[in-house]
């Protein structure tokens, strides 16, 4: 099960729990991380906290087709506080009054909050999405339900230029598809979720975007993007631009209850008479072997200063990155599945911004005790 309507590659395992209740099939999956974040140099932060969501679906036949009601929870603006949790070079968001910097911020209490209905319709299928708060077609499978990023909690840098409208509020999609093709076109809420996430804003769907998704194999999945997001007022005021990316999937399973998990991920944001696009780059991978797990992560993001805080300071664009690594052990698999972990990142800083950071490879340390399901089979829906 995977972010929104966007695919997984078949192979891709699911932590989850399932049950029914009467004509509903219902699963629960998610992640808790309970974790400890330190980020060095001049812009040092600390925090004890947890990174953690968790998703409820239910699914029913309905007439030729089958209904999907699918919510998705977090509790981090208390776990980690409406300031988030310290990751240089992210994005600065306004919060009460003020402009925080090299903070993630926490996901919505209510981050997803939709229906979907599924059908076939000759040899192909034909899909409807609406939620008040959801995904639109727009962008990769969101980071925290990617494969190969499993054991890593932490957004990517890229994350506002690839899959920064996985919290939307408004939301209507429709799709059409076959055993390996999708493509789909959403309306919905181009604004930028407020700092309070603990209510739902206010829905409207003034942006739209379409995603072509291909399958191949089991194995692999390729997606593609683009869409167009108007201007918007208030503390996250932007101007219009437009969005485009792809990415590419791809779960082997190996000897025993092992997987490997590669995702490449291309985003980019092009401002209303920018002239070029804003482009981010990423590549990550998750390699499990029985109770061991190594994973990493590299990127490449170029960022505005506005998007740092820094106007008038630095160059208007920088080029920014980060390389990470990091270790896990799952210590008990039955019901629950637990594991200690710990991620290395080493920050790519330009020499102009060496100054407000300390140094060009600050670097950050994150160690965590990870909770979540045991494993279960995955596979999208096909129609029949």
């Amino acid at each position: 099960m995977s972010s929104g309507t966007a695919w997984l590659p078949d192979a891709a395992r699911l932590h989850a729990y399932h049950a029914t209740l009467g004509a509903w099939a219902v699963m629960l999956h998610g992640a808790v991380f309970l974790q400890y974040d330190r980020q060095s140099g001049t812009r040092a932060a600390e925090q004890l906290g947890s990174i953690n969501w968790l998703m409820a679906v239910a699914t029913r036949s309905a007439g030729r087709g089958a209904v999907r009601l699918r919510a998705m929870v977090s509790a981090e603006p208390w776990t980690v506080t409406g300031r988030g949790y310290p990751e240089l070079l992210q994005v600065a968001e306004p919060y009460q009054g003020t402009t925080v910097t090299d903070r993630q911020h926490p996901h919505d209490v209510v981050s997803e909050l939709a229906v979907l209905y599924e059908r076939p319709v000759g040899a192909a299928g034909l899909s409807l999405y609406f939620a008040p708060v959801g995904e639109p077609a727009l962008g990769p499978v969101a980071y925290m339900h990617r494969p190969s990023a499993a054991y890593d909690p932490v957004a990517p840098l890229g994350h506002h230029a690839q899959d920064f409208t996985h919290i939307s509020d408004g939301v209507a999609t429709l799709g059409v598809f076959t055993r390996r093709f999708k493509l789909e076109g959403s309306v919905f809420n181009g604004a930028h979720p407020d700092e309070v996430r603990t209510d739902l804003d206010p829905v409207r769907l003034d942006a739209y975007g379409g995603r072509l998704s291909f399958n191949p194999s089991a194995g692999s999945s390729l997606t593609a993007w683009f869409g167009h997001i108007p201007a918007t007022g208030g503390a996250h005021a932007h101007d219009a631009l437009d969005r485009f990316g792809a990415s590419f999937l791809h779960t082997r399973p190996l000897a025993g209850s092992g997987e490997w998990s590669t995702a490449l991920v291309y985003g980019a944001d092009l401002p209303a008479g920018a002239g070029h696009p804003l482009n981010s780059l990423l590549v990550e991978t998750s390699l499990e072997l029985g109770r061991n797990a190594v994973f990493g992560r590299a990127e490449y993001v170029r960022r505005t200063a506005a998007d740092l805080a820094l106007v008038g300071s630095v160059s208007r664009e920088l080029n920014i990155g980060d390389v990470s690594a990091g270790y896990a052990r799952e210590l008990c698999g039955r019901g629950v599945s637990c594991a200690l972990g710990v991620l290395g990142t080493l920050y790519l800083v330009p020499a102009e911004l060496e100054l407000f950071y300390g140094s060009r490879t600050p670097v950050g340390i994150l160690a965590y005790l990870e909770l979540r399901p045991a494993i279960a089979a995955h596979g999208h829906v096909m129609p029949r």
